[in-house]
Formats: C-alpha cells, structure tokens, sequence
C-alpha cells in the first residue's frame, strides 16, 4: 500500500477491503462471534445478531468495513469517478479497522462492568 498513490484506487480499495477484513476477523474472534478457525469473508454476510451485537460493542469497525465494502462494487468493478478520493477515505478507514480491533476485547470488557 505504501507504493500505491491514491490515483491507484481500484488497488487501494482491494487491498483496503482485503487487510480490512483480516482486522475485522481478530475483532471477530475476540469478541466470540466466531470462532478463531473460522473467518468471514464480508461484513455484508453477518447475521442480524451479530451485526446487532456489533454494532453494539464495536460500531467503528462494523461501520468502516461496510463503508470500504460499499466503494467496491463502484469503484474497483465499476467505472465511477472520484476513485482518488475514494482510496484516500479507505486508508482513513483501514487505519480505524487496524487501530481498533486488536482494542476490541477491552472496549467489550469496559462495557460489561
């Protein structure tokens, strides 16, 4: 990501969706909604309960997961302009999944007490 300028978006995009869905596996797992063997591939394919429970205990990383996945099918399959802005807001957004996740147990810890 560090060799792509945000003229690359279609790249950054992918690679934000991609490293962003790896931060939010680790949320994931240590929230307990799935189990460390298993990953989701999309925000979009949770359940109701787990995107309520979430939305509940970790809003920033459910939000900025979406929002990447949103600009894909635009930007990275599609034909959209506004591509550089765009990678410049998933970076935002991969730094926000990256910076949280590993924080998530405790975010979940200080809300239960």
């Amino acid at each position: 990501m560090r060799k792509l300028t945000d003229a690359d978006y279609e790249a950054v995009i992918e690679a934000s969706m991609l490293a962003g869905t790896h931060w939010f596996n680790i949320a994931l797992h240590r929230i307990g909604l799935a189990e460390p063997e298993v990953d989701v591939m999309h925000a979009e394919f949770l359940d109701g309960a787990q995107r309520r429970v979430l939305s509940i205990h970790a809003p920033l990383i459910l939000n900025a997961l979406d929002e990447i996945e949103s600009y894909r099918t635009g930007f990275v399959r599609g034909d959209l302009e506004g591509g550089a802005k765009v990678a410049a807001r998933c970076r935002e957004l991969l730094k926000v999944l990256r910076d949280a996740a590993p924080r998530v147990q405790a975010l979940v810890s200080a809300l239960d007490e």
